[in-house]
Formats: structure tokens, sequence, C-alpha cells
């Protein structure tokens, strides 16, 4: 039978920070850190883990089952030791020494397969539980909005979700299990101590303090480091992230040399961090390793003298050096391991982080259903909203009410607040006074599923993912079959250039689409919105990376779109806005006119001037056109 997948425990409600308004600039390395520094470093990572681990009790039972027996196995061997010195060596009986050394092989065989069934199973568990820990993560990052991305680089966010998860994957499956084993050998070997002698136990646990000493002041150092180190390498992953994805614009400005020169200062901070902590750990091996030897020579020292005066046998002090050495063995085994624990405890405290951030926008607590068929009318009343950190209003008094089907264009100065409604509307961002309704109902009374679910987007910057046409298409309706992607295709004018490809709708497109022009990543996004088939369109600049011929052709396929459907359009072409039922004209974030194209003329004077403008570049395209015809 399969075995279940892990439920993440139950997050705690933890306030995240504030996101700031999106940006095309790097943010500053010291902004990322308190986005995501809230207090899971308080949190206890054990039980964190153990929450993961709860789905498959049975198997750490038998793998913990599977440790004792083996532990317990290595541990009689030290009474083999003590019977073949005393009752096969001493006594000089053959027989006896031959029956001691079968029942050696016995119990190593026992021990052996214990092992083996240890290290499978925690192995196991090992990857099973990084595995649920990465689906819990990413479920919490595709709950978050993208006023979260506008804070944190995603390459940050990466390396937690990849290299921190496979820190954790190691220390279950390994670091946890060694740590165990040794310290059940440990107290059972301080047990067998204390039964063959308890005046040189008491001798051996004097050392434990100074054992313990530097295990808990050297390893508080090294979870501390550990943490950091984790954070310069986010930091290294966050840079090359950027650079290699951004690559053309590094080559064009001829940036590679100052690039160079930054990633290795990032390295270098690496290199410092990891200095520290691997400084700290080689000296809590050492002391450790150290301190327990001398305890075992000084106590064999004392017990060479009790054999010398007849206080116990030889066979005696063997199992005792025997049982010693296994403990010190563990003891060291821990110094080393633990590590590597601190380091993950370090790297689940970064992973809880993410696990745990707040969705930062609220759900109703008794969410309505829109109707069976949405028409796509939109009422916005008294819309006030400013972006998280910033005090200015970006929209003032927002009042509009667009009926189902009407055509309506947004134009206005960059920044004047357009983008913003187009977020607001798809509840990406949670505006501080007014409400926005559809078809007569809040959308805060909404699912944000259901509510996007009736929008369908066509970015300025075309989103094309690294797959083949067929599925980026299909991104806007994934039952769709093939058929219909190539019938939304061929009303986006795609159709032509893709059948041009090799592979056709097969062809892989490359990462964020480098195999296309600008104009071709424009009409595959109209396709998908196309084959979406939502009752309202957003168009943001929809043609504005098109040529004349092509920018016609999409034209004609947007208009058979936007027929029967509810479309706000931004746009700063006035051939894309000139037909719209109505134009809202934006300016620092109010509308300060509203009406059709003519009648602006006549009564708005940014208007006027925006036509005038986008009327002179027209013509000269026109001109350029015709020159080249």
């Amino acid at each position: 039978m399969a075995e279940p997948r892990a439920k993440s425990p139950e997050p705690i409600k933890i306030q995240s920070s504030q996101t700031d308004k999106p940006s095309s600039r790097p943010l500053p390395e010291d902004s990322l850190k308190p986005t995501l520094a809230i207090s899971a470093r308080q949190r206890a990572v054990l039980p964190w883990i153990a929450g993961f681990l709860k789905p498959y009790k049975w198997k750490v039972a038998a793998a913990v089952l599977c440790l004792l027996i083996g532990s317990l196995a290595w541990l009689s061997l030290g009474q083999g030791v003590r019977l073949m010195v005393d009752e096969g060596f001493v006594r000089d009986n053959a027989q006896r020494l031959n029956e001691i050394i079968l029942l050696v092989l016995g119990i190593t065989a026992v021990s052996g397969t214990a092992v083996f069934c240890r290290f499978y199973l925690m192995t196991w568990l090992g990857e099973r539980v990084s595995a649920d820990i990465r689906l819990t993560v990413y479920n919490q990052l595709l709950k978050l909005s993208p006023a979260f991305y506008a804070k944190v680089r995603t390459g940050e966010v990466i390396s937690r979700f990849t290299a921190d998860s496979t820190l954790l994957q190691t220390v279950v499956g390994s670091s946890l299990s060694m740590a165990l084993r040794s310290g059940v050998t440990v107290l059972g070997g301080l047990v067998m101590m204390g039964i063959t002698s308890v005046k040189m136990t008491l001798l051996v646990l004097l050392a434990v303090p100074l054992v313990l000493g530097p295990v808990i002041f050297f390893g508080r150092k090294v979870r501390v480091l550990a943490r950091e180190s984790q954070d310069r390498v986010a930091d290294l992953g966050a840079y090359v992230d950027e650079t290699l994805h951004e690559i053309h614009t590094v080559q064009a400005y001829g940036h590679e040399d100052k690039d160079r020169s930054l990633f290795n200062t990032r390295v270098e901070d690496v290199m410092s961090a990891a200095s520290g902590r691997i400084r700290y750990r080689a000296l809590l091996i050492s002391s450790v390793m150290f301190l327990s030897i001398a305890a075992i020579a000084m106590v064999t020292w004392v017990g060479a003298h009790d054999v010398m005066a007849g206080k116990m046998t030889g066979g005696e002090l063997s199992a005792f050096m025997f049982y010693a050495v296994m403990v010190a063995g563990a003891v060291a085994t821990i110094s080393e391991v633990i590590g590597e624990i601190q380091r993950a405890s370090g790297a689940a405290e970064r992973l809880i982080e993410l696990a745990e951030t707040q969705v930062d926008i609220p759900l109703a607590a008794n969410p309505v259903t829109l109707p069976a068929k949405v028409s796509g009318e939109l009422v916005i009343e008294g819309l006030n909203f400013t972006y998280p950190e910033q005090e200015t209003l970006v929209l003032k008094q927002l009042n509009m009410a667009i009926t189902a089907g009407e055509r309506v264009a947004l134009v206005g100065p960059s920044g004047a607040g357009k983008s913003t409604l187009f977020q607001l509307l798809q509840r990406f961002y949670v505006p501080g006074v007014g409400s926005i309704r559809l078809e007569g109902i809040d959308i805060a009374k909404l699912l944000p599923q259901e509510l996007r679910a009736q929008f369908a987007l066509v970015p300025q910057d075309s989103v094309i993912f690294a797959t083949n046409v067929l599925e980026n298409v299909r991104y806007g309706r994934v039952d769709a079959t093939e058929q219909e992607v190539i019938d939304a295709c061929i009303a986006a004018r795609a159709h032509e250039f893709i059948s041009e490809f090799t592979d056709g709708y097969q062809t892989y497109l490359g990462e964020r689409g480098v195999r296309l022009s600008g104009g071709q990543k424009q009409r595959i996004a109209i396709a998908r919105a196309i084959l979406a088939d939502r009752p309202i369109l957003l168009l943001d600049e929809a043609t504005s990376a098109l040529d004349a011929v092509s920018e016609q052709k999409v034209k004609q396929a947007l208009d058979v779109l936007m027929a029967g459907k509810t479309t706000l359009i931004i746009a700063h072409r006035l051939s894309t806005v000139i037909n719209a039922d109505r134009i809202f004209v934006f300016d620092k974030g109010e509308i300060v006119a509203c009406g059709r194209h003519q009648e602006l003329m006549q009564t708005n004077a940014l208007y006027r001037e925006f036509a005038s403008l986008q009327l002179l570049t027209e013509e000269a395209n026109t001109s350029a056109l015709n020159d080249i015809v």
C-alpha cells in the first residue's frame, strides 16, 4: 500500500513584513532580509520536522527498532570479548573458544542485518520528508501574492527551497540516524561499563562535564554561523539567477567585469561565513576527541593497576576497554554530526520562515459564489490605494461603473495608476478604502481563485514559459485539446509563424521565450487569452511589441475576442483606444475625464495632448511603412 503524503503541521500565524510597490530595479541586499526574518528563529526545529515524520510513524518505529537491535548487538560483543579472554585464552579451552567465536559471528550477523534495515528506512525517510517539505513550501509560495515577490529576490527563495531542503534530507536520512545510534551506544556502553566496574565507570563519568562543555559552547556557535553561511549562499544564488536571466543586458552593456567582481565578492562572503563555521566545528570535534581519549587513557591506567592487584580479571578489563572505546567513538561521532545537525537547524529555520509566511491577501470567512454565467459588470466605488510601506496615494477616490460587454480604455501618463487598477481588480493587492464589485458582489467576499478565473490577462511584457508552443498556449485552459489550441493561435494570427517552426506546436521556446521575437511572444499571449475565453479581458499594452503589419493582424483577432466581453484596455496608441465605448483619462491616480474620443478631444487638454503626440507618431510609422513597401 502506498504511503500517505505528509501533511504539513498547522501553520503558526506570523505577520509577514509589508511589501513594496513592484519595481524593475534590483533591491538593495539589506532590504531583503527583514521580509523573511520572522519569528521562525524562535521555533523548535525538531517538533516541526517531527510533524512531517508523523504520517510515517510505523517506518520511524521500525527504523528505531532496528537501530536499537543493531546498537545492542554491538554492545553485547563486549561480553564476547570478556568470555574469549577469561574462558578461552586464560583457561586454554579451545572448545569453549570455538563456541564463543560462533556466538560472536551470530551477533555480528544480527547487527549487520539491523544496520541494513536501519540505513534503508532512515534514508527513505530522509528523501520522503525532504519531498514533503518541498511540497509544503511550494504550496505556500503559490499562495503568496506578487507583492511578496516584488520585495524578495526569487534566487534567495529558490536557494531555500532547494539547497536547504536537500541539507535536511541528508540530516534526517543520515546524520540524525548516526546521532541516535551513537546516543544509544553511549548510554548502553555506560551501563555495561557500570556492570563491569562501578569504580572505573564513576571515573569516566567525572570526565563527562568536560566533554559536554565544548559540545554545548561550540555547538551554539556552529548553529549561528551555519545560518549565516546559508544566507550568504542564498545571496550568491540570487545574484547568479539575476545575472544569467538578464545575460543579454549584461553583455550588451559590457558589464561582465563588474559582475565578475561583484560575484567574486559574494563568493568570498560565502567563504568567510563558512570559515568561521568550519573553525568552530573543527574545535568541537578535536576537543571532544582529545578529552574522551584522555579520559579513557587515565581510566585504563587505573584498571591496569586493579588487574595487577587482582581486583578484576583481564577479561573484565578487556570488556571495559571495549565499551570505553565504543563510547569514545560514539561521542566522537556525535561531535562530528552535531555540526551537520546544527547546520540543518539553520536551514530548517529558513524553510519554516517560508512555510509560515502569512498570506497577505485575506480570505473571506464565508465566501460568496458568483453566478454560473458572469456577464462582466464591474463597479468601483471610492477606491483609495497606497502601496505597502509608502505614504503617497497611487489611486484617489476612484469611481467607475463598467457595464457588461462594454469596451473601455484607460489612458494617461506612466505611473498614473492604470496597471495598479488591473492588479486590484484581480485582488493581488487589497485597497485601503473603497470597494470593487463584480456582478454586484464585493470581490473581497470571493475566493481569489474564483475571482481571477473571470479575467483573461494579456500583459505588456508577455510571459513565455520554458516549454513548447502547445503548453504555453494551453496555460490559458489546461484541459484544452490540441485543435482548440490551434484554433486560438489562428485567431491570434500566430499559426502562420508557428507552422514555420521545424517541430510546429511541439517547438521548445526556451527560457522566457528567447527563441521568439517580441511580436511573436505577444501573439502567443493573446492566443492564450483567446483560449481561456473568460468574461473580462484585461489588455495591458497588448499590441505594444508589434510592428505595423502584425498589429493590424492582432487587432482583427482582438476585435473577435472582445465581442460580447467586458474589456479594459491600457494603451498609449491612439489607434487602440479610438474605438472604445468610453475612455477614462488618468492623471496622478485620479480620473480627470471620461468620454468618447471626439468628446475628449474638445474638453480635455491632457487627452488632446496625448492624442496629438500619438497621431504624429502613427503618421510617421505609416510613412515609414509605405517607404518600405
